[in-house]
C-alpha cells in the first residue's frame, strides 16, 4: 500500500535509522491473491502445484487475475549483484544477501509453501507480470512491496514469449531501476541480479540466462484493465478498481478531489483535497464525480508527475503501450530505455521506433492517450456518477435509457480530468527545472525567457542535457560579469571536439549564443540569491542536488555488459550500483578512473544509441 497521494516521498524509502531484519524474519503477505480471483483451472496452490510445469505455460485466462505458478528451477545460479538500498528500503538487513536463504530466493530456487501442510504464501503470475513470491512489509516505514522474479519461467500469460530473461537486459533493468530512484523519480526497484549460467535463451541470438529480483508496491498497470474490457468484463473492472483503490492506495478517503485551479496548481496538486468520504458525490450537475472518478485521478496525476520527472531528465522509455503505464505512475518494465545525450527532441532509444511514437518529445502525450484508454475501461463506473450502486446498474448494466447520460458524463468527466493531466504535469516540470537552474522563485517568464530558449539552444548546438546542468551548478556569477567572460565559460558545455559539424553552427555563433543565454541566467539567479560569494556557493551545493553527476547512459551499460558477460567481471557491477543509487555525489570511492570517464565527455560512437525490445 502506497502513502497517501504525496510526492515527497519517493517509492517508500527508508531512512537509514532501522538496521533490517533478516529475509527469513521480514512480514509477508499476499493480500492480492487473498483478495482477487484466482485462474479457475487452478484455483488453489495444490492444484498448481500438482500439475506438470509445462502445462503452466501459455495459454488464455478469462475470469481472473492471476494464476498460481512457481518459479522454473535454476541449475547453478550465480548472485552476481544486488542493490544496498533496495535492500535497506525492503528491510532487509545488512550482510543478509550473503545467506543460502536470500540466494536460494532470488533465483527462483525456494518458494516459502509447504507442500506437505499445504500452507504457506504460494507464488502467482498475472498479466502482464513476471512471477510474484509474496509481498513483503517493512517492519519500520510499513511499506508493503510485491517481490517479483523476471526472467523465472513460463506462465500461462507469457504469450509467445519463453518467460526468460537475457543477461543484457537484466543488467539494464537492475540498474536504471536504481538510478531512477536516485533520481527520486517514481520506479519500480531492482534487489538482486542472478545469472543463470546454464541457460541459454534465445533471442537475436543465443544468450545466457538471468533472474532479476525486483519490487514495487503495485505491477498493476492500465493494461490489466485492458483486457478486462476487451472481454466485456465489467465485474471484474469494479472489482479490480475496488482493490487498487482499497490495497494499492491507502483508501477511498485518501484519493482527490478536483484541482482548485488549473492556473496555479502546484499547491493542490501536490497537496490534494482528501478525506473525501467514500460515496460522496461532488461536482456540479452533468459531471458528478462519484468515487471511481476520484481514483481515476488519482492515477492520472501520479503518471503526470513521473513523466513530468521524465521530461526533466530527460529518460526515454522506449515503449509506453498501456502495459507498460503503472496505475502508481512507476517507471517499469525497461526495455529500449535510454536517458538523452545531446538534447533532441525527437530522439528514441527504439530502434523498431520508425514512427517516433515514444520519441522523448511524445512521451506526455503517449502516457495521456494511455490514460484515456484507462478512462474508458473505467467508463461505466465514472459515468454512472450518483447511480453507481444502484442494483439495477450493478448487477444488470447500463440499460438503453441511461447511456447517453453515462456516455455524456463519462466524456466530460475524462475531459476535465486531461486538463488537469496537463496542469499536473507543466506544474511539476517547471518546479524541477527550476531547481535544475537553481532559482528559488517562480516567474511567468521563466519558461519562455529560460527554459525554452535554453532547450531550443542545446538542440541547436548539440550539447548534452545532463552535463550541461551539472556544469551549470558551478558556474560562479561572478565570472558572467562581462560579454567576454560569458562567451569563454560557454566552452564549458561544449564536447570536447567542440561543436559538432552537423550543428552546422561555428564556434563564434555557438559562444554567442550560449553566453546571451548566461546573462539571461545569471540575472535571474542573482534575483533569487543576490551577489555575494556565500549565497553562490550555497546555490552551487543546492544545483548538485537535484543535478545529477553520473547518469547509467547507454554506452556505459553497454560496456558494463561486455565486462560483464565476456569478459567475467563482477565488482565492477556494484561500481556501477553505488554511482547509480548515488547519482548526486562528486566521488563515490571506487575506480576514480573509470568514474570520471563514465561521468565525462560522451564518445562520439556512444552518442544516442538504439536498442532492441528483447529480454
Amino acid at each position: 500500500m502506497v502513502a497517501p497521494f504525496s510526492n515527497t516521498a519517493v517509492n517508500g524509502a527508508s531512512d537509514g535509522a532501522f538496521a533490517g531484519v533478516s529475509l527469513q524474519d521480514l512480514p509477508k503477505s499476499n493480500v492480492f491473491t487473498s483478495n482477487l480471483p484466482p485462474d479457475p483451472q487452478y484455483m488453489t496452490p495444490i492444484s498448481s502445484h500438482k500439475a506438470p510445469r509445462a502445462d503452466l505455460g501459455p495459454r488464455m485466462v478469462k475470469g481472473a487475475l492471476y494464476t498460481y505458478v512457481q518459479p522454473e528451477a535454476a541449475k547453478d545460479p550465480e548472485l552476481l549483484s544486488i542493490s544496498r538500498k533496495a535492500m535497506r528500503d525492503i528491510g532487509l538487513k545488512e550482510g543478509e544477501e550473503k545467506s543460502k536463504y536470500f540466494k536460494a530466493l532470488v533465483a527462483g530456487n525456494k518458494i516459502l509453501w509447504d507442500e506437505k501442510v499445504e500452507e504457506g504464501i504460494y507464488p502467482w503470475a498475472q498479466c502482464y507480470g513476471a512471477i510474484s513470491l509474496f509481498e513483503s512489509t517493512n517492519p519500520s516505514t510499513k511499506t508493503r512491496y510485491e517481490i517479483q522474479l523476471k526472467g523465472a519461467g513460463k506462465t500461462p500469460y507469457s504469450r509467445f514469449a519463453d518467460g526468460k530473461a537475457v543477461l543484457r537486459s537484466s543488467i539494464r533493468e537492475f540498474i536504471v531501476s536504481e538510478a531512477l530512484n536516485g533520481l527520486k523519480i517514481p520506479s519500480t526497484r531492482a534487489l538482486s541480479l542472478t545469472l543463470l549460467p546454464k541457460e541459454r535463451v534465445r533471442r537475436e541470438s543465443f544468450e545466457p540466462g538471468a533472474i532479476v529480483a525486483r519490487f514495487a508496491q503495485s505491477w498493476l498497470r492500465i493494461g490489466s484493465y485492458d483486457i478486462l474490457r476487451a472481454r466485456g468484463d465489467r465485474k471484474l473492472i469494479r472489482q479490480l478498481s475496488d482493490y487498487v483503490a482499497e490495497h494499492v492506495y491507502p483508501g477511498w478517503e485518501s484519493l482527490p478531489s478536483s484541482l482548485d485551479s488549473l492556473r496555479s496548481p502546484s499547491k493542490s496538486a501536490r497537496n490534494v483535497t482528501a478525506s473525501i468520504p467514500k460515496d460522496e458525490i461532488q461536482s456540479p450537475k452533468d459531471a458528478e464525480e462519484n468515487r471511481y472518478t476520484r481514483l481515476y485521478r488519482a492515477i492520472v496525476r501520479r503518471n503526470a508527475l513521473t513523466v513530468a520527472a521524465w521530461q526533466a531528465y530527460a529518460f526515454t522509455n522506449g515503449v509506453l503501450n498501456t502495459d507498460n503505464t503503472s496505475l502508481l505512475g512507476l517507471s517499469l518494465d525497461f526495455g529500449p530505455f535510454a536517458f538523452l545525450d545531446n538534447f533532441d527532441p525527437s530522439y528514441t532509444p527504439n530502434h523498431d521506433d520508425h514512427m517516433l511514437r515514444y520519441s522523448y518529445k511524445n512521451q506526455p502525450s503517449v502516457i495521456w492517450w494511455n490514460l484515456v484508454r484507462l478512462g474508458e475501461s473505467m467508463g461505466e463506473l465514472i459515468g454512472s456518477g450518483p447511480k453507481v450502486d444502484d442494483e439495477t446498474f450493478v448487477e444488470k448494466g447500463v440499460t438503453k435509457d441511461f447511456a447517453p447520460e453515462l456516455i455524456k458524463r463519462a466524456e466530460t468527466i475524462i475531459q476535465n480530468v486531461g486538463e488537469e493531466y496537463k496542469a499536473v504535469f507543466l506544474a511539476e516540470y517547471t518546479r524541477l527545472m527550476r531547481l535544475r537552474l537553481g532559482l528559488k522563485s517562480a516567474q511567468d517568464s521563466d519558461f519562455n525567457d529560460l527554459f525554452s530558449e535554453l532547450l531550443d539552444t542545446l538542440e541547436a548546438l548539440e550539447l548534452d542535457f545532463n552535463h550541461f546542468f551539472r556544469r551549470l551548478s558551478s558556474v560562479r556569477l561572478g565570472d558572467l560579469d562581462t560579454e567576454d567572460q560569458r562567451k569563454k565559460k560557454a566552452s564549458l558545455f561544449f564536447h570536447k571536439e567542440g561543436i559538432p559539424a552537423t550543428a552546422h553552427v561555428n564556434e563564434q555563433a555557438g559562444r554567442e549564443r550560449m553566453g546571451a543565454w548566461l546573462k539571461r541566467w545569471s540575472e535571474r539567479v542573482q534575483q533569487d540569491w543576490g551577489t555575494s560569494p556565500e549565497a553562490d556557493e550555497e546555490r552551487e551545493r543546492e544545483m548538485k542536488q537535484a543535478n545529477p553527476k553520473f547518469i547509467p547512459r547507454s554506452w556505459v551499460l553497454d560496456e558494463i555488459i561486455t565486462r560483464v558477460e565476456h569478459k567475467g567481471e563482477r565488482e565492477v557491477l556494484g561500481r556501477a550500483m553505488r554511482m547509480a543509487e548515488n547519482p548526486f555525489e562528486e566521488g563515490w570511492g571506487g575506480d576514480g578512473e573509470e568514474e570520471e570517464r563514465w561521468c565525462g565527455d560522451v564518445p562520439r560512437e556512444g552518442r544516442g544509441m538504439q536498442c532492441s525490445c528483447s529480454s
